[in-house]
């Protein structure tokens, strides 16, 4: 389970995924630009950017924000303008320096892939790579629902290919185990999906650790408050100064 990420990330998941659209990411980046006007200026990171959805509108208000996934698959989807600022590596060793960075964004649930201590070690390294003042978007999924609204099994088809889901909570994560079929050729494949289910308090005290306070909380990528019902927990917080600064 520990490589699930290795090999997920490719064609068959940007085909099951492609309603998560520009439109969306629109109204993603103008919430985080609103509550953080910090992410319009200066270097900003958007990592696990997949093939750079989000990363295109945010750099239509900010040129110098860029993205690293390490997803070679997904990278390769990205518009040929977006290529020269997107880097391919693992988020467990960002090449930030230290204070570098303005702002950095995690859209769409790229934390809790790893260990707790594997997550941990992100997070201090993401407060790590933040200047004093700057900005941490954590679009995260709401956990409580995800528990509450568990589908233990489901199959759905599209653009050719069928997909069996079988979901569970296993270890405190949310598990997905896939069988993707070429509906034209019989051609099956077995992928997987785990992701840590962190509550608010609990990412809440990863950041505080890592030198970062919440500034905000929304529910919904319109702005909508977060609520038990809410399909995602959206927490932005800002690196405090240190004793140095």
């Amino acid at each position: 389970m520990a490589d699930w990420f290795e090999t997920w990330f490719d064609e068959d998941y940007a085909l099951l995924y492609a309603h998560r659209d520009a439109e969306e990411a629109s109204l993603a980046v103008a919430l985080a630009l609103r509550e953080a006007p910090e992410l319009a200026v200066g270097p900003v990171l958007d990592l696990g950017c997949g093939a750079g959805r989000h990363l295109e509108v945010l750099r239509r208000t900010n040129p110098q924000a860029f993205g690293m996934d390490l997803s070679a698959s997904l990278l390769r989807l990205a518009a040929a303008e977006l290529r020269p600022w997107l880097l391919r590596g693992d988020m467990r060793a960002l090449p930030v320096k230290d204070g570098a960075l303005s702002g950095a964004c995690l859209w769409f649930t790229p934390f809790g892939y790893f260990s707790d201590a594997q997550n941990r070690a992100l997070m201090l390294d993401l407060g790590r790579v933040l200047r004093p003042g700057g900005a941490l978007l954590m679009d995260y999924l709401n956990a409580g629902l995800v528990a509450r609204e568990l589908v233990p099994e489901d199959t759905l088809e599209r653009s050719g290919v069928r997909v069996q889901n079988r979901r569970a909570i296993e270890g405190g994560r949310i598990v997905k185990r896939m069988t993707i079929t070429q509906v034209d050729t019989g051609e099956t494949r077995q992928v997987l999906e785990s992701v840590r289910l962190y509550q608010p308090t609990d990412i809440e005290a990863l950041a505080a650790d890592a030198g970062l306070r919440l500034r905000t909380v929304k529910g919904t990528y319109a702005g909508g408050p977060f609520t038990e019902d809410s399909p995602r927990w959206i927490g932005l917080f800002e690196k405090l100064p240190t004793a140095e600064s």
